[in-house]
């Protein structure tokens, strides 16, 4: 088994074509699939279903290349900083919605400056945030857990070689427009909800309750909207007076002024934690980044 070998068959799966790949590396098709086919006989398994309409990434195959594409991640990593002399260290962040999250990235990235580093966020669905820190994408992820999704997540962390650590606990939040008839309240009962559309992040093909990235995602919602991101949910809050339920921290140089967390008349709460993969020591970026996050706590309502 070569690095080649593994470039070959990360590229196959990423173009679902041999063809497509072999044309990329500048080869025949005959040499790219000859390659892989030794690959599979070394492995003792099947990497692709080949069919007509191109090559489909078998179950054992799936699980192959989720290591494979560690394995390059961190060959590449190795060449930019010991071969090719570029010593920019890499920090990245993966999170569910939170506005907090990219707050404290925000101020990371002002404290320490740009010139020495290449940093990367990226807000994305529950399962996305596991994949990108297990695949080495981002060092670090955030997500909450409560008594309901806590044992399918702490599952999921664990097959994935990854642990939670608290950051702190929050109770449950209506988050909604200034603008909103709920939004004068001291709290707001579910039963007053009823008339407003709620609104949720999409989870893909992923999307069980226990990735939800909102509590109470199996209460009965007369009106449901799915979005895939922040602004959008923002304008929905707007413009059909939607809400989401949340943390209850704002940040309003972040999101404006023109929305307010009400409490949510239930015992929910939500821890929110950060993830990372086992045995693995935090960089330093990374600890600084754990000390913004925490700072929030001070925010909570």
């Amino acid at each position: 088994m070569t690095l080649q070998q593994l470039r070959y068959a990360v590229a196959v799966s990423d173009c679902h074509s041999i063809n497509k790949a072999a044309k990329a590396f500048y080869l025949s098709q005959p040499a790219l699939s000859g390659s892989i086919k030794e690959l599979e006989d070394e492995l003792g398994i099947i990497l692709f279903e080949r069919t007509n309409r191109g090559a489909n990434v078998t179950p054992e195959g799936k699980h192959f290349l989720g290591y494979a594409r560690q394995l390059l991640e961190q060959y590449e990593l190795i060449e930019d900083r010991f071969i090719n002399k570029q010593v920019r260290e890499k920090f990245g962040v993966s999170c569910q919605h939170y506005t907090f999250a990219v707050k404290a990235f925000v101020e990371l990235v002002k404290n320490v400056g740009m010139d020495k580093f290449e940093f990367s966020i990226t807000e994305t669905r529950t399962a996305d945030v596991l994949e990108d820190v297990r695949s080495f994408k981002s060092e670090i992820g955030v997500i909450y857990l409560d008594d309901f999704n806590r044992s399918a997540l702490m599952k999921l962390l664990k097959e994935n070689d990854l642990a939670a650590e608290d950051l702190f606990k929050c109770k449950t939040y209506v988050y909604l427009s200034a603008d909103h008839p709920l939004a004068k309240k001291k709290s707001i009962k579910f039963e007053e909800l009823k008339p407003y559309p709620n609104l949720s992040f999409d989870q893909g093909s992923n999307n069980s309750f226990y990735l939800s990235e909102e509590v109470l995602s199996t209460r009965d919602y007369d009106k449901l909207i799915k979005c895939n991101d922040r602004g959008t949910i923002l304008n929905l809050m707007i413009g059909l007076n939607g809400y989401t339920l949340c943390s209850g921290i704002i940040c309003e140089d972040l999101n404006g002024t023109g929305y307010k967390a009400i409490p949510l008349d239930e015992k929910q709460t939500m821890d929110i934690v950060y993830i990372h993969r086992v045995n693995s020591t935090l960089s330093a970026l990374g600890k600084e980044y754990i000390e913004y996050l925490r700072a929030y706590e001070k925010y909570i309502l």
